[in-house]
């Protein structure tokens, strides 16, 4: 009993913190599920129920908030689906891919530390149509092949090339998680998975979370502040995927 209420409360806390910065979780339950022994088998289903509702939650209050952009969503989402399907059938050896994509989020966590908030520029350029679907299809391939929704993968993107600010980033971000892990659930399905017990209990305490920390990601943290949480959620990506 202890331990089923422990999972929760990560789950919780995993769900706060990703939901902040325009994520859902996915790599956070799975981390939670993974130190308390369940069965992969359930904790793949498992982690992407979680996902959805949680990025759903969020979807609807960053676009609330004004942080979101259907120009750049629609591109990024056009490209990143159907290759998010096929990256679910494809599979690479642990021992290449895992290492490399860890370190690109550490150095990614590190850049957005390091980089100073104030040069940002006050007005952006729109996303070229071809190049966001391009970047769509890549992060979809990469989400299929390691099993998330995309979002650890986009945020940096997005900043880096300067299509977006922190709080559209997040808003984007969340709906195009939202669109991959339907996606991928619906793939899944198919194949009749098994569900663990707990999973209502975790999607109340996933749902709350994501209430909270979309509530504090798209009104109340500052760019700087929504900066330091996205490097701690690459940071924590990035060590899972190295380590794991």
């Amino acid at each position: 009993m202890l331990d089923a209420w422990l999972l929760t409360g990560l789950i919780f806390l995993a769900a706060v913190l990703y939901s902040s910065v325009g994520h859902a979780g996915a790599s956070g339950y799975l981390a939670a599920m993974a130190l308390f022994g369940l069965a992969p088998a359930q904790m793949r289903p498992a982690a992407l129920v979680l996902n959805v509702l949680v990025a759903t939650l969020g979807t609807v209050k960053f676009y609330r908030a004004g942080c979101f952009s259907g120009r750049l969503f629609l591109p990024l989402v056009a490209g990143s689906v159907p290759c998010a399907l096929l990256g679910g059938y494809l599979t690479l050896p642990s021992e290449v891919y895992r290492p490399v994509v860890g370190g690109i989020l550490l150095l990614s966590a590190v850049r957005l530390v390091v980089q100073n908030p104030a040069v940002e520029p006050t007005t952006r350029e729109p996303a070229p149509w071809r190049g966001a679907v391009a970047c769509g299809a890549g992060i979809g391939l990469l989400s299929g092949l390691t099993g998330t929704g995309g979002g650890i993968f986009l945020s940096p993107l997005l900043l880096f090339l300067g299509w977006a600010g922190p709080r559209e980033t997040a808003g984007v971000t969340v709906a195009f998680i939202l669109a991959n892990s339907l996606a991928g659930l619906a793939g899944l399905l198919t194949r009749n998975p098994t569900l663990p017990d707990g999973l209502g209990l975790w999607a109340v305490a996933a749902m709350i979370g994501g209430l909270l920390g979309a509530e504090l990601g798209s009104k109340r943290l500052g760019n700087r502040t929504l900066r330091r949480l996205l490097a701690v959620v690459l940071v924590i990506a990035g060590l899972k995927m190295i380590l794991s």
